[in-house]
């Protein structure tokens, strides 16, 4: 067993490798992909509303164009389709059987709320992979970027940052990891993100 993500790159980390699996070169072409996005996107929505308590019934509600009990279930708790945390079980590395600990939550709402971090700040890591690529970046500028990444993403996305007692987005973790390979426990980067959100929310 490795003790470690390290040497695999931002490319190489089990949420990247879960995502690309599932969404494709095409999203368009993944039909269980669009069945968890339009999840995602109303949990998002509901969240950012400031909706206090969310069961499978509010989310299906929020679903568009429309959603249902059969296919939350398909889309998190214990018999989902696909989801995250198991490809975290099963991946060979010390490092995200921790993170699995970390992670594995036992309300299936919670871990469709830890996939919708992992899907909003989607957009804001690829920004941050490109600039790891094109720049010439040391290590403590790659982390210094990572860190304001991560509090850029919570200050847009509030209602879902704060979810879950501001839990950073598990992606954003691994790749603090491969960023600093061997300076931080993945308890430990759990904490700084954590940190890193909960400052961007409450100052």
């Amino acid at each position: 067993m490795s003790v470690g993500l390290r040497g695999s790159g931002l490319d190489g980390t089990v949420t990247a490798r879960w995502r690309r699996r599932l969404a494709g070169t095409n999203p368009e072409e993944k039909r269980h992909w669009r069945t968890k996005t339009a999840y995602y996107a109303a949990v998002s929505r509901l969240l950012a509303a400031g909706t206090p308590q969310l069961g499978w019934s509010e989310v299906a509600l929020a679903v568009e164009p429309r959603g249902s009990r059969s296919t939350f279930y398909e889309v998190t708790g214990a018999h989902a389709k696909h989801p995250l945390i198991n490809d975290l079980i099963v991946d060979d590395n010390l490092d995200a059987l921790q993170l699995a600990l970390y992670y594995r939550r036992s309300c299936a709402i919670d871990q469709l709320i830890d996939e919708t971090k992992v899907w909003t700040y989607w957009p804001h890591r690829e920004c941050l992979s490109l600039r790891c690529r094109i720049e010439d970046l040391d290590a403590s500028a790659s982390v210094d970027l990572l860190l304001s990444t991560v509090a850029e993403w919570a200050r847009r996305n509030a209602g879902v940052a704060s979810a879950l007692d501001y839990a950073p987005p598990l992606c954003a973790v691994e790749d603090l990891l491969v960023i600093r390979p061997g300076q931080f426990s993945a308890v430990h980067a759990v904490g700084t993100l954590t940190r890193t959100v909960r400052e961007a929310l409450c100052g």
